[in-house]
């Protein structure tokens, strides 16, 4: 979070599974044994921003927070050794055991679903669907470029072949990640460092 300024000490992580073990007053939507996954950037449900239809992400309560170190019922913090605060990270703090967090920034998800394979849905595969999905919104039959085949770009390219992409062009220096990324979607592969001229002159011709 570029700017931000830095509480210490805290839990970080932003990124998990978990099941609920107990709720607070007033939760209705969540129950103890209940799947989740903690959402850093979360939603009240009840701002402008989160009923529109065309606003992500921007929640006035639970937006992304890097300075908040506390929960928002009381501005005190969930976390102590020894006596002492230990302060909470983006809402989710999910380095630890056991995490609380404000309801709006969990989602429910199928029991079924395992919880050692799904944690990066939390924030990796998410943002890259996501950011396709919702916001390059490609039409059917158009190409897009995606740069890096990590989590969020494999994600990105699953997101552009659901909207029906034609061609779905990846950049990366691995060319190990090439043949798997197949699987997302992607139809060629761009390695900069094959090239002597900027990789987005490449991307145009």
């Amino acid at each position: 979070c570029k700017g931000y300024t830095p509480l210490f000490p805290r839990i970080l992580g932003h990124e998990a599974s978990g099941i609920v073990e107990s709720v607070g007053e007033g939760v209705n939507d969540l129950k103890p044994g209940d799947h989740v996954l903690p959402i850093f950037t979360g939603e009240c449900k009840e701002c402008r921003y989160c009923l529109s239809e065309e606003s992500n992400n921007m929640c006035e309560l639970l937006r992304i927070n890097c300075d908040r170190g506390v929960m928002l019922a009381d501005g005190k913090t969930r976390f102590s050794i020894n006596g002492k605060p230990i302060y909470h990270f983006v809402g989710t703090s999910t380095f630890s055991q056991y995490t609380v967090v404000h309801v709006g920034q969990v989602a429910k998800i199928s029991p079924t679903a395992p919880l050692d394979k799904v944690c990066p849905i939390s924030c990796g595969i998410c943002t890259g669907f996501g950011a396709t999905v919702n916001v390059a919104k490609p039409k059917k039959g158009q190409t897009v470029a995606i740069f890096g085949l990590g989590a969020v770009g494999l994600a990105a390219a699953e997101g552009a072949r659901v909207c029906g992409a034609s061609r779905i062009i990846a950049v990366d220096l691995n060319p190990r990640r090439f043949e798997e990324a197949k699987r997302f979607g992607i139809t060629e592969f761009v390695n900069p460092k094959d090239y002597d001229k900027p990789v987005q002159e490449v991307i145009v011709e």
